[in-house]
């Protein structure tokens, strides 16, 4: 089974816990100081929210997947339609540890396409004080690789 997945950066995240408890009627799987998850069954997403971001607004988008073999026939989908796909690989993000996959649509707004392992306790392995609220094509500048068409050149050095 695939899950939407949308990431809101906000300013206050005690302000939006509470606006998104009320509009979905339930409070969040996963609450952090500066981030908060609800998976939903009805609709299917899961919808995060941190305040890690400069700006506000829809961060990025995604599709959760739960097989590995689901998370392949994405990944060859989007190679195949000749697609810039940044292959990030196992990595910790969100206070989850995925392996994960990015492309951006033509408006430029980042996809992701994942599957998430298990839950950790830090936000991020990126190093440093100031971390982007995800790990997305135009955040990434130090590590993984973009491929199309089956071609890999390093992204990110």
């Amino acid at each position: 089974m695939k899950r939407f997945h949308i990431h809101v950066s906000v300013e206050n995240i005690d302000q939006s816990i509470k606006f998104y408890n009320a509009l979905f009627g339930t409070p969040p799987s996963k609450t952090k100081s500066d981030y908060a998850k609800w998976m939903l069954d009805d609709p299917c997403v899961n919808f995060a929210i941190s305040s890690r971001s400069s700006r506000s607004g829809v961060d990025h988008l995604g599709l959760q997947v739960e097989e590995t073999h689901e998370l392949e026939e994405l990944r060859t989908r989007l190679k195949s339609a000749d697609m810039a796909v940044f292959s990030e690989g196992e990595t910790v993000c969100c206070y989850a540890r995925s392996d994960k996959s990015w492309v951006e649509d033509p408006s430029g707004i980042a996809w992701e396409t994942y599957q998430t392992m298990e839950d950790v306790q830090l936000f991020s392995s990126n190093a440093g004080d100031i971390e982007p609220a995800c790990c997305t094509p135009e955040t990434n500048d130090q590590s993984g690789t973009r491929e199309s068409s089956g071609k890999s050149t390093e992204c990110c050095g």
